[in-house]
């Protein structure tokens, strides 16, 4: 009979703190967050102090033997360590402990690949994981390590010897060719986005994109104001697709609001690369949404790590909506502020708490970008009124005899 059952990895996490030891564990907390995420069990901790990273082997000779002995301890089955690896660190750790080693990066684009659902998402994160293999042919240890000597002789072992470097370099070769043609799908798909865009504004619909750190309650925010349907998943990277809809507001006005990938700690270089077309969405938008979860210990360092991520976007001219969600969950809901941000509400998605503060000041900041008009139309251009209702704010219309006389932000 065959065993169907899914076997769970058992990891110890590793980490190397260069200065800031609360930084240093909140990252090794949302690791293991990661971990469970991806489908492993988390089976110990190890951190070490350095002024910086083991160049050969990330921490320090002496750790790597505690984590060996941790290993035989506790039966793990791999070591993930909490910042990106190098090829050489990721060979010499999986060389001296003889176990599975995974670094950050990978267990992201693990959680990434299992979370994409279009064919766009599917596409980036085939890209980024590509690009990150492509780094690192020779760097996941014994079973990938493929550089012994020639036919002739040379430093190979027994078993190592043979194609060698022709191998490697027939690997990257694929790896490149298969870039390549994602980097013209991905492309295609990007023109798409872009036409998708350049109507919106030709249509002059303004655009509010939700942002925020991971499982802040982004997707949840845009179902309830929008009757969206996305997943909602208390998870992180629930959703990565990005998803538009429109939302009506009380004064016949719309606003496109559009869920964005959220954001993380050390989030790997190649998925930022990959997913820059969706990333933007926040760049190219009229309005920011900044969702926060109020009810997370971390709440101060996840909004500058937002905000950072932002800035490299060059995302810093946009008016900010602050939303501080979950307030459901607190005990004591204080009077939380964001310097950044040009208004701020307090939230419960959950529950529905200040989302029509939300709805009131998107309707104040549509309205801040037109101007207020008073005028008589004449009958014979009766039809254009029909295009304020539609771009403009029709605040109220008279039937004269020599015309309309309308009341309305244009």
């Amino acid at each position: 009979m065959i065993n169907t059952e899914k076997i769970i990895e058992k990891v110890i996490l590793v980490a190397v703190c260069e200065g800031d030891e609360v930084e240093a564990k909140d990252s090794i907390d949302e690791l293991a967050e990661l971990c469970e995420t991806a489908g492993a069990q988390v089976v110990g901790q190890i951190m070490q102090n350095l002024e910086r990273r083991n160049p050969g082997t990330y921490v320090g000779t002496g750790k790597v033997e505690e984590i060996a002995d941790l290993i035989w301890e506790t039966g793990a089955t791999g070591i993930v360590c909490d910042d990106e690896l190098t090829p050489a660190q990721m060979r010499n750790l999986a060389d001296a402990l003889d176990t599975k080693v995974m670094d950050r990066t990978l267990i992201i684009l693990d959680i990434f690949a299992a979370r994409a659902g279009t064919a766009e998402g599917k596409i980036q994160v085939e890209l980024a994981q590509l690009r990150y293999e492509m780094t690192r042919l020779t760097g996941f240890g014994k079973n990938m390590s493929r550089v012994g000597g020639t036919a002739a002789g040379g430093g190979g072992a027994i078993g190592t010897r043979g194609p060698g470097e022709k191998k490697l370099e027939m690997d990257k070769r694929l790896i490149a060719g298969r870039i390549s043609q994602l980097k013209k799908e991905l492309a295609d798909v990007v023109s798409h986005r872009e036409l998708t865009r350049a109507k919106r504004q030709k249509n002059g619909v303004p655009v509010a994109a939700i942002v925020g750190y991971t499982n802040a309650g982004k997707s949840s925010l845009l179902n309830k104001l929008t009757d969206a349907n996305i997943l909602e998943w208390d998870a992180l990277f629930a959703t990565l697709d990005p998803t538009t809809r429109e939302l009506f507001l009380d004064n016949d006005q719309k606003v496109l609001l559009t869920d964005t990938v959220g954001f993380i700690r050390k989030l790997p270089h190649h998925l930022v690369d990959a997913f820059k077309s969706t990333l933007e969405e926040a760049k190219y938008a009229d309005y920011i949404i900044h969702v926060v979860d109020v009810s997370n210990p971390q709440m101060d360092r996840q909004m500058e790590i937002v905000y950072e991520t932002l800035d490299k976007l060059g995302v810093n001219d946009k008016p900010v909506i602050t939303i501080f969600n979950k307030v459901d969950k607190v005990l004591d809901e204080h009077d939380y502020h964001d310097l950044r941000a040009d208004y701020t509400v307090h939230t419960s998605v959950k529950t529905g708490k200040g989302l029509d503060r939300v709805r009131e000041i998107l309707a104040e900041l549509l309205r801040d970008g037109k101007e207020y008009v008073e005028k008589l139309v004449p009958y014979s251009e009766a039809g254009s009124i029909a295009k304020i209702r539609e771009n403009g704010e029709l605040i109220s219309e008279e039937y004269r005899e020599d015309g309309i006389f309308i009341k309305a932000y244009i």
